[in-house]
């Protein structure tokens, strides 16, 4: 007999995209620690979908009480926007400097040049700015005044920007240029681009995945405030605009509202627009790949296999 393939041990853990049951039992008992299972489960999508690593310092799950119980809070760490960022066709990097009142600093409004000089004692910061550079694309720059992110020192993540406001200010300005140069659309509260999955399954993956009406989920970024009413419109324009874009129907729509929250369209909450729009998303990949692999079976080539697979020479 001829020496046989010695095949690639398989990971039969595996159940949500790289993620095995271990370490989605480790994510809700620590970095998702308080979430509901309907939470985490969005969690989970979240990073599938963007390939970001929560092991890896890439994305963070924030709980805390809100009025109607657990909320969670997803935000992108900086070091996630630059994983993505140096994934994308043409990445040069971005250089961050914050301005200090005893440096010299102009910026060319027409001809896009700064000039920094920086003298001892600095003093305190007052500004600071963000290049990020591509390829074949113009500089973005982001320029910004410290009375622009003052509102950071009385957000969730007060006691961050308090004990490190220069670190804090300048992975804010690095975030900015960041999705600004390299196309990443990763506001917080909505699916990044990405390789997504067919589906997702719950940290239960024998229970199906509900977001119940006492699900609040609530994602921002950097504790920016959003007026409600107008983030409601937002995000009802993106769903209609997501249905346009795969060819689904509004009764396809009705239908996924139906299973999912057993609602009228118009007692949809925030929290829940942003769920549906994830459904969306799985739906449209789970159809995608039901066309994939019909396409892709082909009686003719599996016969032909099968032939070669006869004729050939066996020990």
């Amino acid at each position: 007999m001829s020496k046989q393939t010695q095949l690639a041990p398989v990971n039969t853990q595996v159940v949500v995209g790289n993620f095995t049951q271990t370490e989605l039992d480790t994510l809700k008992a620590t970095i998702a620690r308080g979430t509901t299972n309907e939470q985490f489960a969005l969690f989970v999508q979240t990073c599938v979908n963007s390939g970001l690593n929560p092991f890896l310092n890439h994305i963070h799950c924030i709980v805390y009480n809100g009025k109607e119980g657990p909320t969670m809070s997803i935000q992108i760490a900086v070091e996630g926007i630059l994983y993505l960022a140096r994934r994308t066709e043409g990445y040069k990097g971005i250089e961050c400097q914050l301005v200090h009142e005893n440096d010299e600093f102009k910026f060319n409004a027409k001809t896009k040049e700064i000039t920094h000089e920086i003298g001892f004692p600095r003093g305190k910061v007052v500004g600071g700015y963000a290049i990020a550079k591509r390829e074949g694309f113009d500089d973005v720059i982001v320029i910004m005044e410290v009375n622009e992110v003052e509102h950071m020192l009385k957000g969730r993540n007060a006691h961050m920007w308090k004990e490190w406001f220069n670190d804090m200010f300048k992975k804010h300005l690095m975030k900015r240029a960041a999705k600004l140069q390299y196309g990443i659309e990763i506001a917080e509260d909505e699916p990044v681009s990405g390789n997504t999955l067919d589906t997702t399954a719950s940290y239960e993956p024998r229970q199906r995945i509900d977001i119940t009406p006492n699900t609040n989920v609530v994602e921002v970024n950097d504790d920016e405030f959003i007026d409600p009413e107008a983030e409601t419109k937002k995000r009802w324009d993106e769903i209609h605009a997501k249905l346009q874009q795969y060819g689904m129907t509004k009764d396809d729509l009705k239908q996924l509202i139906v299973k999912h929250f057993n609602k009228k369209p118009n007692e949809l909450t925030l929290q829940q627009l942003v769920a549906l729009s994830k459904f969306i998303d799985m739906e449209h990949q789970t159809r995608q790949s039901a066309v994939q692999k019909q396409e892709s079976f082909d009686p003719e080539n599996l016969q032909f296999s099968f032939d070669e697979f006869e004729q050939g020479n066996l020990d």
